[in-house]
This record gives C-alpha cells, sequence and structure tokens, in this order.
C-alpha cells in the first residue's frame, strides 16, 4: 500500500520528503498545485518520506486519518486527471 500525503500539505508544499525518496514517486507543479502528491503506483512504501514531513502530513494508506481520507484517491487521480485532483484539493480546503 502507499504513501498519501493529505491535507496538512495544503498550501504549505515542505519538499522534504521529495529530496528524500528513494524512487521519485512525490511529485507537483510549482505554482499551480496546492500540495504535493505520491504516486501510488511508483510509491515502494519505505517509508521514508513520512518522517520528512514537517507538518505531519505523510500517512500509509491504511492509517489515513478517517477526516483526510478522500486525499487516498486525490493523490492517485493526479497522476491520470490533473485538473479533477486539484478540483478536489479546492473542494477539500477551500482557499
Amino acid at each position: 500500500m502507499a504513501y498519501v500525503i493529505a491535507e496538512p500539505c495544503v498550501d504549505v508544499l515542505d519538499q522534504s520528503c521529495v529530496s528524500v525518496c528513494p524512487v521519485d514517486c512525490i511529485h507537483f507543479e510549482v505554482g499551480i498545485d496546492r500540495k504535493l502528491f505520491i504516486d501510488p503506483d511508483e510509491c515502494i512504501d519505505c517509508g521514508a518520506c513520512e518522517p520528512e514531513c514537517p507538518v505531519n502530513s505523510i500517512f500509509p494508506a491504511e492509517s489515513v486519518p478517517a477526516q483526510w481520507a478522500a486525499y487516498i484517491q486525490i493523490d492517485a487521480n493526479w497522476f491520470k486527471d490533473k485538473a479533477a485532483a486539484r478540483a478536489a484539493v479546492d473542494a477539500a480546503k477551500p482557499r
């Protein structure tokens, strides 16, 4: 099961997790996205990213807190339909 980046990352975009990911599966588009996204197909479930997050927004998918469960699908969707994922982030946490 992959890791997921949940709501605490929205509008923070700290990239500490990116530099420690051994498979480069954490992505976002600068100036467009409001959070980072983990590719569930590339994530090797190593957990290296989790302790690096300064806002504690990274969780194993099976451990995402209930209030942020939508982010499991949001992360997966970003790699298939970026516009839909961005709209879901905006709906989950309006500006």
